[in-house]
């Protein structure tokens, strides 16, 4: 399958189980497969826009026991390597309208990603699970149902919006860490969206405009919770709230859409 980027490039994607992945990644995929976590390691698992870098950078910094100087030792890519991208989880689900509108922006600004078109072609885009990395459905679905028979830690966007401090400390008691209230306050300030979005080590300004043209949109654009409201109409949101009730049912997950 090839997709035409804002650019005129095409895109190259290809099907692994269903799911659209890049070509770099499809070609690697024997060896993600095989790959093997030794007990110690530690391995976030987001969908995209769902505050990847955001908890690469809490995990970081609890790890470097709040040393701002460490952490800026190498861009948080570097310091985070994706597994796709080369070679116990720890997954953080953010709610799905916030999230596709999140990834939509995304892709406007990513040369790598396919155009996605109008908001509504992307609308329909999302919800038939026809964007890069697969349904959003099926992923949280997926680590949702898996949480309780294996050392997994879920964490929600919205929760770590809403309380910062606490689902540090969650993350924090899940590393083995123990860090001081001085020290954990600091982690709180230092991984504010405020904070990250001036940070050059996790914006992504580094990165060329030809990859990733953030005067199309910021990598880091809002952070907020309940941003779709900005984006759905009445009719597209009424017909979201009906395909998410078909497939989610029989799940116990509950997402916050606004604070």
């Amino acid at each position: 399958m090839a997709l035409t980027s804002e650019l005129g490039k095409q895109i190259k994607l290809k099907e692994v189980e269903g799911t659209l992945l890049q070509l770099a990644t499809v070609d690697n995929w024997s060896q993600i497969q095989s790959f093997e976590a030794k007990p110690d390691d530690l391995l976030i698992c987001t969908y995209p826009k769902a505050g990847t870098t955001w908890i690469q950078e809490i995990v970081d910094m609890i790890e470097q026991n709040g040393d701002v100087e460490k952490c800026q030792r190498a861009i948080i890519q570097q310091r985070h390597p994706f597994i796709e991208w080369a070679r116990p989880p720890q997954p953080s689900a953010r709610n799905a309208k916030d999230c596709m509108v999140s990834y939509y922006h995304f892709q406007r600004m990513n040369h790598k990603l396919p155009d996605p078109g109008t908001w509504e072609e992307y609308f329909e885009t999302f919800i038939n699970g026809k964007v890069v990395w697969g349904s959003w459905f099926d992923h949280v679905k997926g680590w949702w149902e898996m949480k309780d028979r294996y050392q997994i830690l879920f964490l929600f966007y919205e929760d770590i919006k809403r309380d910062p401090k606490h689902e540090i400390q969650k993350v924090m008691k899940f590393m083995g860490k123990n860090l001081d209230e001085t020290v954990l306050d600091k982690i709180v300030q230092e991984t504010s969206f405020e904070k990250m979005k001036e940070n050059p080590m996790t914006n992504r300004s580094t990165v060329s405009k030809s990859i990733m043209d953030q005067s199309i949109s910021p990598f880091m654009r809002k952070g907020t919770v309940g941003d779709w409201k900005n984006h759905f109409t009445v009719a597209q949101n009424e017909r979201f709230d009906e395909i998410y009730r078909k497939k989610m049912e029989g799940t116990s997950i509950n997402f916050c859409m606004e604070l």
